[in-house]
Parts: structure tokens; sequence; C-alpha cells
């Protein structure tokens, strides 16, 4: 008897696309277009004197949909994997007359306290899959920028094709690396002037959580330096001289962006050890104390429990005035030890 694969209820592609736009002679044609249909229409609506393209946005595709959007669009498959999963390092691959560039999304929560909070940087990825005539741009985990908002500073790049949506979008995150790196310099100062107050306390447990999401921002951008130099140096005849000198000036970005994480991380790492340093010293102090009070107690207790033993022949201790003097000598010599703490800074 053959055997039947299970039922599969198939989501239709549209349930993950956000946007299909046309792009004609540098300007967003109106209204959303067909996925199906949109490469057809821009042949239709080109005049042939500018890179007229398609822009397709999907949000976390599943591995059938984007499949069916690859092969409307003639994607490698190679692409269609690396696509629908999630969680990959910051980069740029070749495939024939197509690029797949993959940059990690970084956003930070300041609207809870530090010790409440332990996702302080919640990261997520934007992939792009950019062709001659079309850019398909696929987001997981994070909300993609509106590229009409860039391009409107950079009007000149609107005539040069899928590559400027790839810009515009990849500025808005880079820039967004430096928006996020300016507050956490702040958090940064907070914790220094917090450990280095002695008369504070501290919970060093805020640093280790604030250094561990600052390493999980150095993972989104550190990948990110080769990615953009590759794509400048290395892909000379898909982009042109003015993308180029436009993506020049989003990698300077994340440079910068990076160098600030790098220097946080290595600040961070001296807040801990000196945090260290001056949890010992005040467990070291503590200990004293502790010390000297015992200490404290332990001469009236020897004393009353020298003259608490049950012996008849005792000097004093028939003597009328003897738990006076007694009482006396416990309380100086209390008073002696305590003297002597203070001036040593045990108490």
């Amino acid at each position: 008897m053959a055997k039947h694969e299970p039922n599969r209820i198939r989501v239709p592609v549209e349930r993950a696309i956000r946007e299909c736009r046309l792009y004609v002679q540098g300007k967003q044609y109106p209204g959303q277009a067909n996925y199906i249909t949109a490469l057809k229409d821009i042949e239709e609506l080109s005049d042939g004197t500018s890179q007229d393209f398609v822009m397709v946005t999907l949000e976390e595709p599943s591995e059938e949909q984007m499949l069916r959007v690859a092969q409307r669009y003639g994607v490698d498959e190679l692409i269609v994997e690396d696509a629908v999963n999630a969680h990959q390092r910051a980069k740029v691959e070749r495939y024939e007359d197509q690029l797949f560039s993959v940059i990690r999304s970084v956003q930070y929560a300041d609207n809870q306290d530090i010790i409440d909070r332990r996702d302080i940087i919640q990261t997520g990825e934007v992939q792009m899959v950019i062709g001659r005539k079309f850019i398909i741009v696929i987001s997981h985990g994070t909300d993609l920028p509106n590229p009409e908002m860039r391009l409107h500073q950079a009007p000149e790049l609107r005539s040069k094709g899928p590559l400027s949506i790839a810009w515009a979008i990849s500025d808005y995150l880079v820039d967004e690396y430096t928006r996020i790196a300016e507050q956490l310099e702040t958090r940064v100062d907070d914790l220094e002037e917090e450990v280095f107050t002695l008369r504070d306390e501290f919970d060093i447990e805020n640093i280790y959580t604030l250094k561990r999401e600052i390493l999980e921002m150095r993972h989104a951008i550190d990948p990110l330096i080769p990615a953009l130099r590759a794509l400048i140096q290395n892909h000379k005849d898909l982009t042109s001289k003015q993308i180029r000198a436009f993506f020049r000036d989003v990698l300077d970005h994340a440079m910068l962006a990076k160098d600030k994480i790098d220097s946080f991380d290595e600040r961070l790492s001296s807040l801990i050890q000196a945090g260290s340093a001056i949890i010992s010293l005040r467990q070291n102090q503590d200990m004293r104390t502790i010390s000297a009070v015992v200490g404290m107690a332990a001469a009236p207790t020897m004393i009353a429990g020298v003259y608490g033993m049950n012996f008849e022949n005792m000097p004093e201790l028939q003597w009328h005035y003897a738990y006076y003097v007694c009482l006396a000598a416990m309380v100086g010599v209390v008073a002696l030890m305590w003297w002597w703490f203070k001036h040593n800074n045990w108490l």
C-alpha cells in the first residue's frame, strides 16, 4: 500500500511579502506591484535610459515561500537556504551577477533598568539579494527602515539601480550602531562613577550584564567591516564609482561604531577588575570589623567565665565590692580594645 505524505498547510507567499514596489527613472512608482508580474511590468515601464528595478520585501519567509520568490526572480538556490536561516554573520557573497548581503540590526532597550532587564541589546537580521533588475530584502526579528527617507537625502543615487536601496538600508542600520554606541557610553560612564565612588554600594552583576550585551553588539558589528570592504573592492563590475563612495561612508561609520564598542568592552573589563578588588577590600574590612567585635566580646566573657567557676578559695570572691570592680574591669578592657581597633581602622 502506498504511503501518503501528511498534509501540510501551505501559507501563500503574499503572507510573507510586506512590499513590492517598482522604481522607474529613480522614482518609486505609485501603488503596490504583484511580485509575479513585477519584472514584466518594469520592462514595460522602462525606457532604457535608467536602471529601473523591482524591490520586494519579505518578513521571515518559510523555505517554500522563499523558494517560490527565488524561482520567479532567478535567485540561486544556495541563497534561498541562507535567506531562510537567520542568525548569520554579516557578509557579502557573490553568485554570478547577484550579490547576497547580510547585516545584523541592533536595538537598544533603554526603557528598563539594567537590573530588571537582561536583554539590553537585541539583534535582528536583514538580508538582501541584489540583482541587476531587482532587490529582495528579507527581515528576521527586526523592522525594515523606509529606504525612501535615505534616498531623499541622496537623490543622486536614485538612478543607480537596486544598490541604492541596499545602501539606504545599510546606512540606516549602521547609523543605529553609532546612535546606540552613544547611549552605551552614558551607561558605561555611570557605572564607572558608581564603582569609583567608594561611599556608594554597587552591584558588580550590572557590569557583567552590560559587558555581555556589548559582546553581543560586537558580534553584530565586527564581521560587517570586512564584508563592506569586500563589497567596495571586489565587485567593481556590479557597483558604480558613486555607489562605492557612498558605501565607503557606511564603512567609515561602522568602523567608528566598532572602535567605540571595543573601547567600552575594555573599560568594562577594567571595571570588573577594579570592582572585584574593591569588593575584596570591603570584605577584608568586614572581616576585621567582625574580628574586632568578637575580640571585644571575648575579654569580658573570659573574666565572667573565670569568676563563674564554683571554687571556694578564689581571690576577692568574698570581697564586698568585687562585683562592681569586675564590671568596671570588663568595661575598661572593652573600651581600651575599642580605642585600639578604632585607631587602627578596624572599626
